[in-house]
């Protein structure tokens, strides 16, 4: 057991300290650590620390060997942890599922098991691929049943980790975008890129998510951290497929000879299988006070920050 100051989930959602955040140079992450900063002392973890952000305290870990995570908290003494860390690629988790294993479920307990024995609150990132997309839209009291092996980890970790510390939060995340900062994209980097230089973009009719920014996602993590734990749901108001998601962007960008390909899941060979529909419900998370933006409010906002003259345009 280490000597550690003894602080209640009560407490820490009274008055805000340090938080740990792991996974700190990917794309969740460094939102989070971008989003926390003036009510926490923002503290990160990384495997590799290229993404940097003013006012973290960012610091390199493997948090597949216990000794450094333990050592590590030992030394930054954190009120709370996000654990946002993960191999989140679905392909490289079928491919190599020993591998992935180790970061998104040995480590996630290893974390768990952590801070329930410091009593302070953790709060696990998960995914809406817990589900099998058969029937949407999906509440947190839904039984998960993952049809990849992705999915499969996420869903072993949950209950793992509510075993572990029963007063951990769990935020299953809907597919989210972004500003990413240095070192770090989410999908829709490419998908932008690929319109500027006119790559014909291969996107599904068939898959549907309630897709939700990174900066509404940070937001939600955060509160649902101070103010409860168990299972949230975080995702967007809309339920849109990826071909549809595709054209709203292209129109706000203003890139009308963006090379749109509508094409179905079972025309693109993938080493994960992927779930039709695995829309989340987030009312438990809106009862806390979540309010997550328009998916065209959310994509103004991104295009307005890559590129300012879109925020002349839309005025």
């Amino acid at each position: 057991m280490v000597n550690y100051r003894v602080c209640s989930v009560e407490q820490v959602r009274l008055s805000m300290g340090k938080l740990l955040v792991t996974g700190a140079s990917g794309f969740l992450g460094w939102n989070l650590c971008r989003m926390a900063q003036g009510r926490w002392d923002v503290y990160g973890l990384a495997r590799r620390n290229q993404n940097q952000l003013q006012g973290v305290d960012l610091r390199r870990a493997d948090l597949t060997r216990f000794k450094e995570i333990k050592e590590n908290l030992q030394e930054i003494r954190p009120d709370a942890l996000i654990h946002a860390a993960a191999e989140s690629n679905p392909n490289f988790c079928q491919l190599y599922p020993a591998a992935s294993h180790g970061i998104n479920v040995e480590a996630t307990l290893n974390l768990a098991s952590l801070c329930a024995d410091l009593r302070i609150p953790f709060a696990f990132i998960s995914s809406d691929l817990v589900f099998n997309g058969l029937k949407p839209p999906y509440s947190e009291n839904d039984p998960v049943c993952p049809v990849c092996i992705y999915g499969e980890q996420k869903a072993e970790a949950e209950r793992a980790v509510l075993e572990r510390y029963p007063r951990a939060l769990v935020c299953r995340m809907a597919l989210m975008f972004g500003d990413a900062g240095q070192g770090a994209a989410s999908f829709i980097q490419p998908l932008i890129n690929d319109m500027k230089n006119g790559r014909q973009i291969n996107l599904f009719t068939d898959e549907f998510r309630t897709p939700v920014s990174a900066t509404n996602a940070a937001q939600g993590i955060l509160l649902a951290l101070s103010k409860t734990n168990g299972i949230v749901h975080l995702g967007g108001l809309e339920r849109i497929c990826r071909f549809d998601f595709g054209k709203l962007l292209r129109d706000i960008l203003g890139a009308p000879n963006a090379r749109l390909n509508a094409c179905t899941r079972q025309s693109i060979e993938m080493a994960a299988p992927r779930p039709a529909d695995v829309s989340l419900s987030s009312s438990r998370a809106m009862a806390l006070g979540f309010k997550p933006g328009s998916l065209r409010e959310e994509l103004k906002r991104l295009a307005c920050t890559r590129h300012p003259a879109h925020a002349q345009r839309d005025r």
